[in-house]
C-alpha cells in the first residue's frame, strides 16, 4: 500500500520504520526540518517502568507539587477556560471507576514496547546512550502511597519492584548525596532510559533504507477521506494515498475537526536541562525519579537530563522560573557534583507533549475509511513509541496485534 504518514517525532519515526519493513510504501510530512525537532527532542528519556514516568497519567503522585501546583498541570499565560476545563477532566480522570483498567492496560503497552525498543536496537546494532535501572526516590515512608494504582499495577503484571532503604538505593545509586533526606526507595532493576531524539533520527535513516521517503518543511493543513489522502500547504493538488496516518501533536485535532473527530489533546509543556557529565561517580547511573517534585534525572551517555514541570498555556513562550529553579536544585541536591550546570553547553528545552485527559494515547483507526491515529502519547512517547508502531502496523496489515489495543481506541471520547 501507499501509506502517507504526518509527523517525524519518535512515534512517526517507528510508525514509518514498522510500515516500510513491512514492504508498503511509505511517504513521512514533516512541517519541521527535520526528525524529532518537538516533542520528542528534550524528551525526559525514560522508557520503563511506563506508569512510572512523571505527569503519564493522572491520579498518580503527591497531591501538590513543591512550586505550588496542584497535582493536575498548572495553568499558564494563554490556558483560557480551555485549559481550565482540560485540567479538570484530566483530575477527575484519575478518580473514575475504569481507571484501574486503563493502567492495565498502559502498563501492558509500555512493557511490549520496551521489547520492541530493545528488540530493534538489537536488530540495527545501534548505541541509544541507555542506562538501566529505574530508582524512586521517598523521602518519607508515607510517600509511596501516592505511588500504590501504578505499583499495583506493575505487581500484577509481574514487574519487579523492590523496596529498597536509604543505605540500599545509595548502593544502586552511589552518587546519591548523603546528606539528601532519604527515607527508602523503590527500586526497578529492569527500568530503561535512553536518548529519544537519537533513536527517532536512527528509525529515520533505517526507514530510508528501507525506501521511505521524508519529505521536511511540508505542513499538512487538510486530510482527505473516501479516497484517503492529504493536503500539503504550498501544493496545487491533494495527495492520494491508500492510507494515512496521524503521528503527529497538537495538529491532529485541527485535521481530525473536519472529518467530524473531536479529540480533546491538549498541549502540556514540559521541561528538560542537558548538562555535561561532570564527575561519572557523583552522577546517576540509570534513572532516578522524584515523585515529590514530579520530575526524573536521567544518565544518557555524558550529559545529565533532568525533566519535570507541567504547564498549560503558551506562556508567550517564557520559561517558569520556579520550575526550573526546583529542577537545578533537585539535580545539585541529589548529585551533587555530578553534572556541569555552570557550563556553556548546558540546554534549556521547554517544549509541549501533546496528551488528552486520561493519560493514554489514541492508536488506530480513525474513523473514515483509510485513516489511522497513532498520536496523544503525552509524557510517554518515548516509552511507548517502538510498542505502538508495531502494534499499528500490524493492524493495517489486517493481523491482530501482540497487545490490546481496544482501549485506546478514539471511540473513548
Amino acid at each position: 500500500m501507499q501509506i502517507a504518514i504526518v509527523g517525524a517525532g519518535i512515534v512517526g519515526a517507528a510508525t514509518a520504520y514498522e510500515l516500510a519493513a513491512d514492504g508498503h510504501e511509505v511517504t513521512v510530512f514533516e512541517q519541521r526540518g527535520a526528525a524529532a525537532e518537538e516533542a520528542s527532542f528534550g524528551s525526559a528519556g525514560l522508557l520503563a517502568p511506563a506508569l512510572l514516568v512523571p505527569w503519564a497519567v493522572p491520579g498518580i503522585g503527591p497531591q501538590r507539587c513543591a512550586w505550588g501546583g496542584p497535582t493536575a498541570p498548572r495553568l499558564a499565560r494563554g490556558s483560557g477556560a480551555a485549559g481550565l476545563a482540560w485540567r479538570w477532566r484530566w483530575t477527575q480522570a484519575g478518580r473514575r471507576p475504569e481507571a484501574p483498567a486503563l493502567l492495565a492496560a498502559l502498563e501492558g503497552l509500555g512493557r511490549y514496547s520496551l521489547a520492541r525498543t530493545r528488540a530493534l536496537v538489537q536488530q540495527l546494532e545501534v548505541d541509544i546512550e541507555s542506562s538501566r535501572g529505574a530508582l524512586v526516590l521517598l523521602r518519607r515512608p508515607e510517600d509511596v502511597e501516592q505511588l500504590q494504582p501504578a505499583l499495583q499495577t506493575l505487581r500484577d503484571a509481574g514487574t519487579a519492584v523492590r523496596d529498597v532503604d536509604a543505605d540500599t538505593a545509595r548502593l544502586i545509586e552511589p552518587g546519591l548525596s548523603a546528606d539528601a533526606p532519604l527515607a527508602g526507595a523503590l527500586h526497578a532493576p529492569d527500568g530503561e532510559a535512553g536518548n529519544c531524539r537519537l533513536f527517532a533520527q536512527i528509525l529515520r535513516q533505517a526507514a530510508q533504507d528501507l525506501g521511505a521517503r521524508f519529505v521536511f518543511g511540508a505542513r499538512v493543513q487538510a486530510l482527505g477521506g473516501n479516497p484517503a489522502g492529504l493536503q500539503v500547504a504550498g501544493e496545487d493538488a491533494p495527495r492520494r494515498a491508500d492510507a494515512v496516518v496521524l503521528c503527529t501533536g497538537l495538529a491532529s485535532t485541527a485535521l481530525l475537526r473536519p472529518l467530524g473527530l473531536r479529540l480533546p489533546m491538549a498541549a502540556v509543556h514540559g521541561y528538560s536541562i542537558s548538562a555535561p557529565l561532570r564527575e561519572d561517580t557523583h552522577a546517576p547511573q540509570g534513572v532516578v525519579i522524584d515523585p515529590l517534585h514530579r520530575l526524573s534525572i536521567a544518565r544518557q551517555g555524558q550529559r545529565v537530563r533532568v525533566s519535570g514541570g507541567a504547564e498549560l498555556g503558551h506562556a508567550g513562550g517564557a520559561h517558569h522560573a520556579p520550575t526550573l529553579q526546583t529542577m537545578y536544585l533537585a539535580l545539585s541536591g541529589w548529585f551533587p557534583g555530578g553534572a556541569l550546570t555552570s557550563s556553556p553547553q548546558v540546554q534549556v528545552w521547554r517544549g509541549a507533549r501533546p496528551t488528552l485527559p486520561d493519560g493514554a494515547p489514541v492508536i488506530g483507526a480513525g474513523g473514515p475509511r483509510g485513516l489511522w491515529i497513532n498520536a496523544g502519547h503525552g509524557a510517554c512517547g518515548w516509552a511507548q513509541a517502538c510498542g505502538s508502531a508495531r502494534a499499528l502496523a500490524d493492524l493495517i496489515a489486517g493481523r491482530a496485534p501482540d497487545v490490546d489495543l481496544q482501549p485506546f481506541g478514539i471511540q473513548r471520547f
